[in-house]
This record gives structure tokens, C-alpha cells and sequence, in this order.
């Protein structure tokens, strides 16, 4: 493990004015999103679509790093160019999701636990040579009747601290991704009960697991209530939460957190991570940034639509999005932002 690396690489994702693109959805999910606008789920169509995102004109100006699928990683631009190559070329730094999916956890009804850990030491490896500097594994934590269970918590984050340990011997910096689900129609006191177990569990398990913090990469939710909640919190209430969460369980000498969109909309996403940084200026230890997958896409594949007439139209789009969240990752996004697309 060459530890210097892993520090520069940790960075170097968290540098100033920029944040994450997370375009790893499985197949599955990606069929899914095609299938809600009409697009034919092929693997083709998968691969335009990510020849779409990486061969955005100045996305690079945005965007620090790019997690990718499995699929993604092996596949070519339409210039024949592997996509880990063009992003590099556009300087975004590569890198890759490697769980396996959150699978019913036995014995705890309505919970799971992400698998993927079995073979994992040689997948990393394999994917380090093919050009990724990062890897992501994400939790899934559920807020229902009774749950989430410490017993559900446990297995997650001691999951997530094996998965980043290795990743570290490996030479990629891990990202831990602890997602406390929006669905729900919880108030936001019980997001945030959630979100506080499971950060707390987690630095824990890092801790005892021998992970080097410096480079590490924590990608959490925000503190919210649950999208079925009567109340919804204003933009400021939810930024205190959550900062708030974050500065009593994430040491100060991890380089950066990188929040997850998790279903939230484009807008409310850029305007809470702008908040955060406002309200919170100079107060944070850590890089506080963006790793959002649909809150900057979808607009994009909306207008995609597996048309290749519609690229020039939805890449305007997609770089409109980076270009609003990297304005709210130095505190200056604003509602005026959303009228300057052309």
C-alpha cells in the first residue's frame, strides 16, 4: 500500500470546485431508467449513452472523478477510446463501483446487507490495472417499523470497512457509502437517528479494520425526511442537520465527503449541498462536495431519449448540472443558474 498515493488520489477527487460523477448504475437499473422514457435496454444503448457522458465537452471543469459499472469500464467511446482512457484525457480520474448489490439480509424482514466481499481482492486488482484510482461500495440502511436494527448496521459497516481495507492494500482510495433510504414518510429527527448509528458504526468498524483515514472517501446521504413525509424541511433546516451529523461522527482528518443525490431532485440537490457551504464556511474540516448520479443526469437522458440527434442537446444539459453543482460546492449556487442554459 503506498500511502502518499492514496493521500494525493483522495485530494486530488476532493479538489476545490469540484465533486463526483456517479454513473455506475447496474443494468438493471439503467434498463429501468430507459425503460420509463422509451429507450430500447441494450447493451449498445448503454454504451452510447456513457459515450454521451464522458465525451461532454469541458466536463472536466467540474467533475473530479467518475465511478463506473463493470460494464462501463471495458467499454469503448465510438472512437474506439476505453472509456477510463477518454476520461483521463478529459481529466476526470476513473473509478469503479465493486459491490454486488444489497440482498435481503436473513433473519431481519425489510433489511438488507451489500454482498460482494467473496473474490474481491482479485477484482480490485484487476481493475487497478485497468486504469481505476477509487472503488465505491454502498449500504443501504432502511427507516420502517422497528428498523433499522443495530444488528443490520453492524453488517453493513463492518462490510463496508473489509471492502476499504482491501481497497487501500490494493492501492485505490475506498469510498464508503452508508445510504440511510429516503423512502418513507419519517420526519427528518429519525433520518438523522439513523444517519448518526450508521456513521458512528462505520468510523468504528474503519477504525478497527486499520484503514488510513487520509485516504478515504465518505459518500452519505443528507438528513432528510422521508419522501412520503407530510413536512417537508427547508433547505436551511436540512443543511444544519446535516453538517451537524457529520461534525460530530466524521473525524476531521478524512479529505473529503461527497454526498449521494439518493432520488432527491436536481435542484433541491444543488441547493442544499450551496446551503451547507454557506452556513457552514470555515467551520468544516473536510471537503464537502457532491457524488450524484440522477441529480445530474437524468435532465440529460430525458433529453437523450436514444436519439442521436438529441446528443449535442443533452450534453448541454449534463454540463449545465456539473456546472450548478460545482457552484454549490464553493457556496455560490443560485435559482438564477437554472435560466442559464443554452
Amino acid at each position: 500500500m503506498n500511502v502518499t498515493q492514496l493521500i494525493d488520489t483522495a485530494n486530488a477527487l476532493m479538489i476545490d470546485g469540484k465533486g463526483l460523477l456517479a454513473m455506475d448504475e447496474s443494468n438493471p437499473t439503467c434498463n429501468k431508467r430507459f425503460a420509463a422514457l422509451g429507450i430500447a435496454q441494450t447493451a449498445e444503448n448503454r454504451r452510447a449513452y456513457r459515450n454521451l457522458i464522458v465525451t461532454t465537452p469541458g466536463l472536466g471543469d467540474f467533475i473530479s472523478g467518475a465511478i463506473l459499472f463493470d460494464e462501463t469500464m471495458r467499454q469503448q467511446t465510438n472512437a474506439g477510446i476505453s472509456f477510463v482512457e477518454a476520461l483521463k484525457k478529459a481529466g476526470i480520474i476513473p473509478g469503479i463501483k465493486v459491490d454486488m448489490g444489497a440482498k435481503d439480509m436473513a433473519g431481519f424482514p425489510g433489511e438488507k446487507v451489500t454482498e460482494g466481499l467473496d473474490g474481491l481482492r482479485s477484482r480490485l486488482a484487476e481493475y487497478a490495472a485497468m486504469g481505476a484510482k477509487f472503488a465505491k461500495w454502498r449500504a443501504v440502511i432502511t427507516i420502517g417499523e422497528g428498523i433499522p436494527t443495530q444488528a443490520c448496521i453492524d453488517g453493513n459497516m463492518h462490510a463496508l470497512a473489509r471492502y476499504a481495507a482491501l481497497c487501500q492494500e490494493a492501492g485505490l482510495v475506498p469510498i464508503v457509502e452508508p445510504e440511510v433510504l429516503m423512502d418513507g414518510s419519517h420526519m427528518l429527527e429519525l433520518c438523522l437517528a439513523a444517519t448518526e448509528k450508521a456513521q458512528h458504526a462505520l468510523f468504528d468498524q474503519l477504525y478497527q479494520m486499520r484503514v488510513d483515514l487520509r485516504g478515504v472517501i465518505l459518500k452519505p446521504n443528507m438528513v432528510l425526511p422521508g419522501k412520503g413525509c407530510a413536512h417537508q424541511d427547508n433547505v436551511d433546516r436540512v443543511a444544519d442537520a446535516t453538517v451537524g451529523c457529520l461534525l460530530q461522527h466524521v473525524p476531521a482528518i478524512l479529505p473529503g465527503v461527497a454526498f449521494l443525490s439518493g432520488g432527491q431532485s436536481a435542484e433541491l440537490a444543488s441547493q442544499r449541498l450551496s446551503a451547507m457551504n454557506v452556513r457552514f464556511k470555515g467551520r468544516m474540516p473536510w471537503a464537502l462536495t457532491f457524488s450524484y448520479s440522477r441529480a445530474i443526469q437524468q435532465p440529460a437522458l430525458e433529453l437523450w431519449k436514444g436519439q442521436p440527434a438529441n446528443i449535442t442537446l443533452a450534453q448541454r444539459a449534463l454540463h449545465h448540472r456539473a456546472a450548478c453543482n460545482s457552484a454549490a460546492r464553493r457556496g455560490l449556487y443560485n435559482a438564477a443558474m437554472e435560466k442559464q442554459l443554452v
